[in-house]
């Protein structure tokens, strides 16, 4: 992509903030309300005219957490 103006960054994970012709604005802040339920975080780094970067970070499972389920018989 061409990148997002830093005052358009602040604003990105908004509902319904788009710069796309027929944008719903909602990617984004779905996206990032379900990682931060899990307990992550969505963050973007960005530079017009260069590009931008998306991260996603998710915790671990927690010891004991869930585990594969097992062949019925």
């Amino acid at each position: 992509g061409r990148g997002i103006a830093p005052e358009e960054q602040a604003r990105i994970f908004e509902p319904y903030f788009s710069r796309r012709k027929g944008g719903t604005g909602l990617g984004l802040a779905t996206t990032r309300r379900i990682v931060q339920s899990h307990g992550g975080s969505l963050s973007v780094t960005s530079e017009p005219g260069r590009g931008s970067s998306f991260v996603m970070l998710l915790p671990d499972a927690p010891p004991g957490g869930p585990q594969p389920a097992e062949a019925s018989p």
